[in-house]
């Protein structure tokens, strides 16, 4: 068998989005991944199916696995023949303790890359706004470890040398120790009133910062319950927090949202949660495919050879005008020939994906629902007409139904079925279990059915029970209504039914709740 190798990565220090493109190389290409507490576990996302998982994460009062384990668990997974990536939080280099993995490694004659991560000495005071050299307050840095006990902190720094050999000194994991660090500070030379910030969790949404002095900052810690993991900022750069503090100031910042979307169509709403400063938790509960049976797709081809004869092309969703183009496709169809099919989209979405395809719309709703369509619509429809209706199996009849009335032969045809997603982050399910989840989204009333069907086959007997602490809110009102109907509370309700009207509703929400 041949060996395989390691690849020693550095995730950055908790924004999943700081990992170089070089460590999430490694990370969709390899067999396994051992990672620890860490290392964000949605990177863990972009691994290939069926990639092992394996956990050794330290946490302050137990390790899963010694670091002497760790290194040989490397050496065995290489020479089984697996390609590893070995996840460490921040930069492998920084007190990361890589040099005993890649020498273990190099001993055993297995070839190894290291890929260097964003260190948090630099990364998370940056997320709190301070950064850690300034023209006018610091033009060097020393990071140290701060994780020792006191003798050995006295053994392993020269406090008279350290205190005042640089302008900004960040201590790593000392949180324990704070009380102590700030007594040697002062004692060899630092002013009592020298500022200090403490970030805890940088870059993610619980991430928390508390200022003082040397002279305060111990009882401020105490006060609060500070507890690791957490970057401590010693230095005049700390004061540039006051106009500097971009991340905090986000306005979905500390808020976890539970994407429910299909995982095709969720990437939009996650990224913009994203840049918003939440956490997006994506939790896909449908799945849309082509139907498959023989029959459905006859019937699919028969009305799309009849391209001719519909006066209307009606299009309620992107996925909608997705599968409709598949299938042109497929049956070898040429769009040309619907030349006289006035065409109408709920939706601007739906209509920006036929404009993607080189068709403008006739009719767009003011409001972004079939109810409204109808009214834009009316009069403008003649008995006798044909509207053909590319959509999804569990479609409202609302749309036939009234086109039936006015005299409009529609004709429907599912060019895509909804059906429960098979995947979903575990991780993502314990934060529901937990309630660490600020807010689900719900963007169709499939997306309601489903989560509760989903949690009901996880084994949970009372889903609606579950998820009566957490937030909703609805694209619209068919979903509102959904919502409701299931026993759920509504919490925020776009105004308009679009992803753009869905975020200000929840950031309109998550404003009132800081106040």
């Amino acid at each position: 068998m041949n060996t395989g190798k390691v690849y020693l990565v550095g995730a950055g220090p908790g924004d999943p989005k700081l990992i170089t493109v070089r460590g999430l190389q490694c990370l969709k290409e390899c067999d396994v991944v051992v990672y620890d507490r860490l290392a964000s576990p949605r990177l863990l996302q972009h691994v290939k199916p069926g990639t092992e998982l394996i956990y050794v994460g330290k946490l302050p009062d137990r390790h899963t696995m010694k670091q002497e384990e760790i290194n040989q668990l490397l050496v065995d997974l290489a020479l089984a023949g697996k390609t590893v990536t070995r996840l460490k939080g921040g930069d492998p280099t920084i007190f990361g303790r890589v040099g005993e993995e890649a020498e273990l490694l190099y001993d055993n004659g297995i070839t190894f890359d290291i890929v260097p991560g964003i260190t948090s000495a630099i990364a998370v005071p940056a997320y709190a706004g301070i950064p850690v050299t300034h023209r006018d307050h610091a033009s060097s840095l020393s990071i140290v470890t701060g994780h020792e006990s006191p003798d050995k902190l006295d053994k392993s720094i020269h406090w008279d040398k350290v205190t005042n050999a640089t302008g900004t000194l960040i201590f790593l994991m000392g949180v324990a120790k704070i009380g102590y660090i700030a007594d040697q500070l002062i004692r060899h030379g630092k002013p009592k009133h020298t500022p200090v910030a403490l970030i805890r969790w940088g870059t993610r949404i619980e991430q928390k910062t508390i200022v003082g002095t040397l002279e305060t900052i111990e009882a401020i810690v105490k006060a609060a319950n500070f507890q690791p993991p957490a970057v401590i900022v010693v230095g005049d750069v700390v004061l540039q927090r006051d106009k500097l503090r971009w991340y905090e100031s986000k306005p979905l910042f500390g808020m976890r949202v539970l994407v429910t979307r299909a995982r095709a169509q969720a990437s939009e709403l996650a990224d913009r949660i994203e840049d918003l400063g939440g956490e997006p938790c994506e939790f896909p509960v449908i799945e849309t495919r082509e139907p498959s049976e023989p029959e459905e797709l006859e019937a699919l081809r028969t009305h799309l050879e009849a391209a001719e004869s519909y006066q209307w092309l009606m299009f309620t969703s992107v996925n909608g005008v997705i599968y409709f183009f598949n299938f042109l496709r497929r049956f070898n169809i040429d769009v040309r020939r619907f030349h006289g099919a006035k065409i109408v989209a709920v939706g601007p979405k739906t209509a920006e994906a036929l404009m993607d395809r080189g068709l403008t719309v006739e009719e767009l709703p003011v409001k972004f629902h079939a109810e409204s369509l109808l009214e834009s619509l009316e009069g403008k429809l003649l008995a006798g007409e044909k509207a053909l209706l590319p959509r999804g199996d569990l479609a409202r009849d609302v749309l036939p139904s009234e086109l039936r009335r006015w005299g409009v032969e529609p004709v429907e045809i599912d060019v895509y079925e909804t059906v429960i997603a098979t995947f979903q982050d575990e991780l993502a399910l314990e934060w529901i279990r937990e309630g660490s989840i600020g807010m689900i989204t719900f963007t169709s009333s499939s997306t309601v059915t489903n989560l509760l069907e989903l949690l009901r086959r996880r084994g949970f007997e009372d889903p609606v029970k579950l998820l009566a602490g957490i937030p909703i809110a609805s694209i619209g009102p068919i979903t509102s209504k959904t919502i409701i109907d299931a026993g759920l509370q509504l919490t925020v309700e776009a105004e308009a039914s679009t992803i753009d009207s869905l975020l200000e509703a929840i950031i309109n929400y998550n404003e009132k709740r800081r106040m």
